[in-house]
């Protein structure tokens, strides 16, 4: 079965839901499985750490140096200031995600009111 098989209105959205579900619920429910087991100081638990944290920064990098849609209007300089300034206020500000979010979208709305 593929994606063009099925020619109803419906069928793309069944096929991204179930794809999606499959590719990102089976590894959810194992590492739930296997979490409760797994020492947090473990190497295992470390790499898997380290691991996501490194895909998280590669995707932020990659949204910040080749942006696209409306962020590609604006300056590189614009879009590291807006990422530096979210970091110093998560760092700051108690280390509170959502803060160091909304500083850095007010500041790239600054730049972008301004002209930078």
């Amino acid at each position: 079965m593929t994606f063009q098989s099925i020619d109803a209105w419906w069928w793309p959205f069944l096929f991204i839901l179930v794809g999606g579900w499959l590719a990102t619920d089976t590894w959810r429910f194992l590492g739930v499985y296997f979490g409760g087991r797994i020492s947090d100081e473990s190497d295992a638990l470390v790499l898997v750490r380290c691991v996501a944290t490194a895909l998280v920064a590669a995707v932020i990098g990659n949204l910040v140096v080749f942006p696209s849609g409306e962020l590609a209007n604006t300056g590189l300089l614009l879009r590291l200031a807006a990422m530096a300034s979210g970091f110093a206020a998560f760092l700051g500000l108690g280390r509170h995600v959502l803060l160091g979010i909304a500083v850095a979208i007010g500041v790239l709305e600054i730049g972008i009111v301004l002209g930078f």
